[in-house]
């Protein structure tokens, strides 16, 4: 890792652009750390405003390198906080010497400073001709100039290093990297003291140009992947449904539907964050996020509608569900409406601030309308398996048990990957957490859920896939393999108009008697009584 000056990569920072965090005097902005792709082009900018005043105690390092900051205050008590900057404090309980005041405390442990990834300086903020002047120990101050990290072949420069140009660190190795600046007061006396008052920014500039963080990154490739995936399964769809369109089903077209809807909304999420890489954040990304978010909920309310009228056995149990249509798309539509709502509301709300009342309001709606599409859609699934198995429909039959099959083992992974994500962010507070899964969070987040979809889809797009005998499946009935289940059959009920003499009229059968045909009839006693006298 090198330091070195605003004037030796200027040509590079005019073509680059990078993830950008605040950092100022205030407590929580006072280190700002990023996972980063390290490489010859990786580096981290620091700049502060001209307005910055005072002193401050600043470090760069690599999250794996902490260990070697600060010093045990009491080395038999843990729990009491290590010292961290060299104060005149810590100078009197001799836990630093006092060539350190104002800088961070190193503790090397054994290691060289030339085998760790830190940086450290006091940094002073002034006018340029204070430049070489004399610091309140003696030393002399140090300007920064073209020179590698080390600067006087030090990685702790002597002195302050005012502050003229904004810093570089070079990054070689991927890793998490952060920046602390600790304001020092300086001055031998109360009306003497300086207090620190500083603000500025720092640029995170990745192997990759762009203002994504690196955590964030490789979702570009993802659903740039993704999106050509499903551009992929529609055109196989296409050209199944364009050679056997003859005998396309209802819930074909809804499945062709569903899959142009997944290519529209992947390709619309890859290029918002493309969009998100090369803009600053604003009302242009706001309004593209909102665009994506709609798309979402849409594919939520399409996906839970198609499953439902799978599950109801639309085109292969019954030709048209009537009445139960209607109820369908209206659940749909309020999914749709209140996906919308609560992604909205994820958008604008600050979950922090935000009132537990308000965020039900968004929440609540939507966990209904998902809980009936659920317990509709097993209902609905285990009745038409039951009705297939009374009426003997083995090879239906298979297709629903197959259907069920991918949603359960759909639920077993999820419950699985349940479970490993809450005991991944159960450790969230921890300060190693981000350190350690910056570079897989991402997937955890949002693509293990996108490849279980893709894979869930195309499963049952595959079971209801266009073939020659869609109609002929849809509107007939299989005959039974067992003399058992012949017998339930009713042979007039199966046998289509027209093909060939019906069981009456065949040759050597019974014929029924009609009711005009009556060849005796038989009297009450009465009758026969009166007759016989």
């Amino acid at each position: 890792m090198k330091l070195f000056s605003f004037s030796s990569a200027l040509a590079l920072l005019g073509l680059a652009s990078a993830f950008e965090l605040k950092i100022s005097d205030q407590d929580d902005y006072r280190q700002a750390c990023s996972g980063m792709w390290g490489g010859d082009k990786a580096y981290i900018k620091v700049t502060f405003d001209p307005a910055s005043r005072g002193q401050v105690a600043m470090v760069i390092y690599e999250w794996r390198d902490a260990r070697y900051l600060g010093i045990d205050t009491e080395p038999d008590n843990y729990l009491v906080p290590k010292t961290y900057v060299c104060t005149t404090d810590a100078v009197r309980a001799k836990l630093c010497p006092e060539s350190q005041l104002g800088k961070f405390i190193l503790n090397l442990k054994g290691s060289s400073l030339e085998e760790i990834s830190i940086w450290s300086a006091s940094v002073g903020f002034g006018n340029a001709t204070q430049v070489g002047n004399s610091t309140t120990n003696g030393n002399t101050t140090v300007a920064l100039s073209p020179a590698p990290r080390h600067v006087n072949n030090t990685v702790v420069p002597s002195g302050v290093l005012w502050y003229k140009d904004p810093l570089l660190y070079q990054v070689d190795k991927k890793g998490y990297y952060c920046i602390a600046a600790i304001p020092i007061t300086t001055g031998t006396t109360a009306d003497t003291a300086v207090h620190a008052e500083f603000t500025g920014h720092i640029l995170f500039h990745n192997i990759f140009h762009g203002k994504l963080a690196a955590t964030d990154y490789p979702k570009i490739t993802f659903y740039m992947v993704m999106a050509l995936v499903y551009l992929v399964l529609g055109g196989v769809w296409g050209f199944m449904c364009f050679k056997h369109r003859d005998d396309l089903l209802p819930l074909q077209f809804y499945i062709s539907y569903l899959v142009g809807f997944l290519v529209i909304e992947m390709t619309a999420t890859w290029a918002y964050y493309r969009y998100l890489n090369s803009h600053n954040r604003g009302t242009a990304t706001t309004l593209f996020l909102a665009v994506v978010a709609i798309l979402d909920a849409g594919r939520n309310a399409l996906s839970f509608f198609l499953l439902l009228v799978v599950s109801l056995g639309l085109s292969v149990v019954r030709e048209s569900l009537g009445p139960v249509m209607t109820r369908v798309k209206l659940l749909a539509g309020a999914h749709f409406v209140f996906g919308v709502l609560y992604a909205m509301g994820m958008v604008e709300l600050e979950l922090e601030s935000a009132s537990a009342l308000l965020l039900l309001m968004f929440v609540i709606p939507l966990s209904f309308t998902l809980s009936g599409f659920l317990l509709w859609i097993m209902y609905a699934l285990n009745g038409t398996m039951a009705e297939l198995a009374d009426r003997k429909q083995t090879y239906k039959l298979g297709m629903f048990r197959a259907l069920y099959r991918i949603l359960l083992l759909a639920v077993i992974i999820i419950g699985a990957f349940f479970v490993v994500s809450s005991m991944s962010f159960s450790n969230r507070l921890d300060e190693d957490y981000a350190p350690e899964t910056w570079e897989t969070r991402w997937y955890l987040l949002d693509a293990w859920l996108a490849i279980l979809y893709l894979v869930v889809f195309t499963s049952i797009a595959f079971l209801w896939r266009p073939t020659g005998h869609n109609r002929r499946l849809a509107m007939s009935d299989e005959l039974a393999q067992d003399d058992d289940g012949a017998g339930e059959y009713d042979l007039e009920a199966i046998r289509p108009d027209g093909m060939g003499p019906s069981e009456e009229h065949l040759p050597g059968t019974r014929e029924p008697l009609r009711q005009e045909e009556v060849v005796f009839e038989i009297g009450d006693d009465d009758e026969d009584e009166g007759r016989s006298e």
